[in-house]
């Protein structure tokens, strides 16, 4: 009966309604600015070499070793087996 008591509130909680104009999860802020990296996803690697990035910014090619820390501000640039941008994102 005490795990009820205390579980009720969580039950509860799932059944609020979301205000309008909100979402129920709001999205992580682009801290990174990958949002305006998107264009290259599909490019060349090639493309990188002339472009100027943050600080930190991580150009992760296929085996290579990466920490897995989350830092929301670090840019991190996967290249694919292919030789292409296969995604751009913070992390």
């Amino acid at each position: 009966m005490k795990q009820l008591f205390f579980a009720l509130p969580l039950i509860l909680a799932a059944c609020a309604e979301v205000p309008p104009g909100r979402t129920p999860v709001d999205p992580m802020p682009d801290m990174c600015g990958a949002a305006a990296l998107q264009t290259l996803v599909g490019q060349s690697q090639s493309v990188l070499a002339a472009m100027i990035f943050p600080e930190g910014t991580r150009i992760v090619t296929p085996g290579m070793a990466v920490t897995m820390d989350y830092r929301p501000d670090r840019l991190n640039i996967a290249i694919g087996e292919d030789g292409n941008v296969a995604s751009v994102s913070c992390t």
